[in-house]
């Protein structure tokens, strides 16, 4: 499943992932790399737990 990320930088410097389609799923990163790689791994969290409900 792919999912829509939006980027936002902090005004400490850090970066935040954010998933629209997923409320309250979102990770920081010291770059917009890292918040993406946490996010993502989240997502992947989500993708798998979804499937195994069905």
């Amino acid at each position: 499943m792919n999912f829509n990320i939006e980027y936002e930088q902090e005004e400490d410097g850090r970066w935040i992932a954010d998933v629209p389609a997923l409320p309250g799923l979102m990770a920081y990163g010291a770059s917009a790399e890292e918040a993406r790689a946490r996010v993502e791994a989240l997502t992947s969290m989500c993708s798998f737990e979804e499937a195994a409900s069905e």
